[in-house]
């Protein structure tokens, strides 16, 4: 069995491959290793990836149509877990041209890809970022998404809109996921718990928005790959001759205040932050809450790191690799 993992230089992709290479599976991962954030750590984990023998990579950008089409020609792929995309909302305000093009474009030509091609399942990332300002808590898959505050949200809705549609024309069998803040080692430095831990070894203020009146899901990296894994080889059934396409939500399904992750990560640390409160921030929501029932029915698992574990893993991961 031969699996494609779009992204495999980045966060959850390159976890989710080890994971998947480590159960003896083949994976292709290609990456087009953009400058978003410092390119060497992204090269850091393709080092690691490389020293498996199941693990093939190729520096291909999803929106090179005939490069893709070429790859899905060479390997006829079981199965395809697509990860790449623009990530961040707030970097979607100021370069909304890399959304776009990677989240709209290339995910349309991993469905072209798809549809040519036939694997039996269609893994993509989709996004806690699609409830938008929703009130009603936990969010649940069922809930109208249709109101997003952040173009980020907007093309990872459209994603999950374009999937629809062609599994419903083509008969394909898709599974898109609703990250809710995933953390853990080897994280994206744009993100809230990098940007803290770094600022605080440097002696420097970390920066509290909403005044710190806020709260998050946060999600380990090694729940969100057991899920992917256990998700993997079981694509929805076909409704008659037209495919499926189902959503999941993947969080801990435990809010916790920004407040007191903040405090987690000062024990890990052992360093008392210096604290800067500031205004909300466009594109920003206050809470996030995931209801995880549908995924657990399905797969028998929801995740259960608790923060306070997970932060003390990435802060010995950050130590180690600094």
């Amino acid at each position: 069995m031969t699996l494609l993992v779009t992204g495999a230089a980045g966060f959850i992709g390159y976890h989710t491959a080890k994971r998947l290479c480590r159960e003896g599976l083949q994976v292709v991962g290609i990456d087009n290793l953009n400058h978003y954030y410092d390119v060497t750590l992204k090269q850091a984990r393709l080092q690691t990836l490389r020293a498996m023998d199941n693990f093939h990579f190729y520096p291909i950008d999803i929106v090179d149509k005939p490069a893709l089409a070429a790859l899905f020609q060479r390997y006829n792929f079981d199965h395809v877990i697509h990860l790449a995309a623009q990530a961040g909302v707030r970097y979607s305000l100021d370069n909304p041209d890399a959304y776009a093009q990677s989240n709209l474009l290339g995910f349309l030509n991993i469905l072209e890809a798809c549809r040519q091609f036939a694997p039996a399942h269609l893994i993509y990332a989709s996004s806690s970022s699609v409830y938008g300002a929703n009130h009603q808590m936990p969010f649940r898959e069922s809930d109208q998404v249709d109101s997003p505050v952040s173009l980020y949200a907007a093309t990872k809705r459209a994603n999950e809109l374009l999937a629809h549609s062609y599994c419903h024309l083509y008969g394909l069998s898709a599974t898109g996921l609703r990250f809710f803040t995933v953390y853990g080692p080897w994280g994206r430095p744009d993100m809230a718990l990098f940007k803290f831990t770094a600022a605080m070894l440097e002696g420097r203020a970390i920066d509290l928005f909403n005044q710190g009146e806020m709260s998050r899901d946060f999600t380990y990296i090694d729940d969100i790959v057991e899920a992917i894994y256990r998700l993997h080889d079981q694509p929805p059934a076909l409704s008659g001759e037209r495919g499926t396409n189902r959503i999941f939500n993947i969080g801990r399904g435990s809010p916790v205040a920004l407040l007191s992750f903040v405090e987690c990560l000062e024990e890990a640390l052992g360093i008392k932050a210096q604290r800067r409160y500031l205004p909300m921030q466009e594109g920003d929501v206050l809470k996030t809450w995931a209801d995880v029932s549908a995924l657990s029915d399905c797969i028998g698992f929801s995740p259960q790191v608790p923060v306070e574990q997970g932060v003390k893993a990435f802060v010995d991961w950050y130590r180690g690799f600094y």
